[in-house]
């Protein structure tokens, strides 16, 4: 007996919407027998539902419907983030360019025109599939080592995956609502501004979110790295790389945030004097003779050690 070609679709879920029960039923018969897990709704509301209930591994979404369109459909859908990195091929009829340019626009991975080519579609769902379960595999080997990374689309600045960590981070400083979407102001306006070159620096208390952009080459998604700072944290790095004392380190970690020894009396609570005494030990140890450099031997030594770790893990 021959072997069954697609079996390899088994345990895929499939989530149909079209308010034309015949569209559904063509539908329904060719992915089933595709081996396919198939569910469908009639309208944009069962959709979102059935969407939240099961989070399938792909939506065939028709773009035209009485109602919440699949525009809106797909607009909520990747608000939540139980639901924002499902991929949604719409399907629709309407071929001119500022409808495709709405469907991206909203969101959409893909889109197929009517009437629907069931080999067309299958082979779309193939693909997508098959970069989704690649994705997923980058996103769980970035969770096990604990990295905090996010993705962006670049026309929109709407976030469309980030790592456990990074979740936490901009629930915390961006005073996100648990389980909140959407890009806050601050990145949106970073995001739109045109020059990454330098990271966004978000300040909560003593410590500090740095966003820094490290692929924004591509069209689809720009990928952002987050990194903590805080205060204890710089002057505990500087005591063991630079074997400083902790008031030397605290000295020169506030030197480096352009602080004036006045300024650095007044935080550590001592006199101007001593804080020149402390930095003339800083000198010495470090072979340097003024603030800039000593700050940027500082600086070098830390980003020096960050990137030792980064290959090593």
């Amino acid at each position: 007996m021959q072997a069954n070609p697609i079996d390899r679709h088994t345990g895929h879920v499939v989530l149909i919407v079209d308010d034309v029960p015949e569209n559904l039923a063509v539908l329904h018969d060719a992915l089933d027998e595709a081996g396919f897990t198939v569910l469908v709704a009639n309208n944009g509301a069962a959709a979102l539902e059935r969407a939240q209930q099961v989070a399938p591994d792909i939506i065939l979404l028709d773009a035209v419907m009485p109602g919440m369109d699949g525009f809106e459909v797909c607009r909520q859908l990747r608000s939540h983030a139980a639901t924002r990195a499902i991929p949604v091929v719409f399907m629709t009829g309407l071929t001119e360019t500022e409808h495709v340019v709405r469907a991206f626009d909203a969101g959409g991975t893909d889109y197929v025109t009517k009437p629907v080519r069931q080999s067309e579609v299958l082979a779309r769902i193939g693909a997508h599939l098959q970069t989704a379960r690649l994705m997923n595999q980058a996103r769980s080997a970035l969770d096990a080592f604990g990295n905090a990374m996010l993705a962006v689309t670049p026309r929109d600045g709407r976030i469309v995956w980030q790592t456990p960590l990074a979740r936490q981070w901009m629930h915390d400083y961006f005073s996100l609502p648990e389980g909140g979407a959407g890009t806050p102001a601050p990145l949106a306006a970073w995001l739109a501004g045109g020059d990454m070159s330098k990271p966004l620096t978000i300040t909560r208390g003593a410590s500090r979110l740095l966003l820094s952009a490290v692929d924004v080459s591509g069209s689809e998604q720009w990928t952002i790295v987050l990194r903590e700072e805080s205060d204890s944290a710089r002057v505990q790095a500087l005591m063991a790389l630079l074997k400083l004392t902790q008031r030397e380190s605290e000295v020169l970690h506030w030197v480096m945030m352009g602080k004036t020894n006045r300024d650095i009396g007044d935080i550590l609570g001592t006199s101007p004097r001593t804080v020149n005494k402390h930095l003339e030990h800083v000198f010495h140890k470090l072979g340097v003779e003024t603030r800039t450099a000593a700050a940027a031997v500082a600086l070098n030594r830390m980003r020096g050690s960050s990137a030792a770790v980064a290959e090593a893990t």
